[in-house]
């Protein structure tokens, strides 16, 4: 399906792999500002070059070299991903369309995410790792045409490389340390390290372990 009017948070398909939409400025010719899902690579292009996917119930996509499935029956917990498919944020809440966010509490179905985000049990299915029986691959337009060699690097986090520039932070990022409960912020980049304002130097690696840190604000989230 052919884009008529694009807007932030759609899922859609540009060169066959899923991407989301992440801004629209309509003064450039080029005005759609897309993610990669399977490694977040940016993309700038048109709204002619894009397909229009409306992710389901046990669909199944690659989310930064993981693959899950969407179960909107299961109730997520801590540390569970979910994708907010009908969002309606409080006046403090930071969430729109499609967002992907990590539970940190469960309140009778209710979540806070690890990014102070309150979301409703009607906003957010739950993404739940791997392929389910019976799940339906939505990671590309057209499966057939991707080698089994892409298809195994593509659910290959390792394989992710730490110098491509799709990766990096920016300045001004916040995250959260799991381990110490301590919220910083990202100050200055090189080729290789993060130096974060309370002193720590992290490579790129270690930032991207999702089990140690998460990122609860994002600079370029303001465009």
């Amino acid at each position: 399906m052919k884009l008529l009017q694009v807007r932030k948070g759609q899922f859609v398909y540009y060169n066959n792999e899923l991407h989301k939409v992440y801004s629209v400025k309509p003064m450039f010719r080029k005005s759609v500002h897309l993610y990669r899902l399977k490694d977040m690579r940016q993309i700038l292009t048109s709204a002619g070059e894009i397909q229009l996917c409306k992710p389901k119930h046990m669909d199944s996509f690659i989310f930064y070299g993981h693959r899950y499935t969407i179960d909107k029956d299961k109730t997520p917990e801590k540390g569970d991903y979910i994708l907010i498919i009908k969002p309606a944020p409080d006046f403090l809440d930071r969430y729109s369309l499609n967002e992907v966010e990590k539970v940190d509490k469960v309140e009778d179905g209710n979540i806070v995410t690890t990014r102070d985000n309150g979301v409703k049990h009607h906003e957010y299915v739950t993404m739940v790792p791997g392929k389910l029986e019976g799940s339906i691959d939505i990671a590309y337009f057209d499966r057939n045409m991707v080698s089994e060699e892409q298809l195994q690097v593509d659910e290959s986090p390792s394989l992710l490389i730490e110098s491509d520039s799709h990766i990096k932070p920016s300045v001004g990022d916040i995250y959260l340390d799991y381990e110490t409960g301590t919220r910083f912020m990202i100050v200055a980049l090189t080729e290789k390290e993060i130096i974060c304002g309370h002193g720590p130097r992290l490579s790129f690696s270690e930032l991207i372990n999702e089990e140690r840190y998460t990122p609860i604000y994002r600079e370029e989230e303001d465009f």
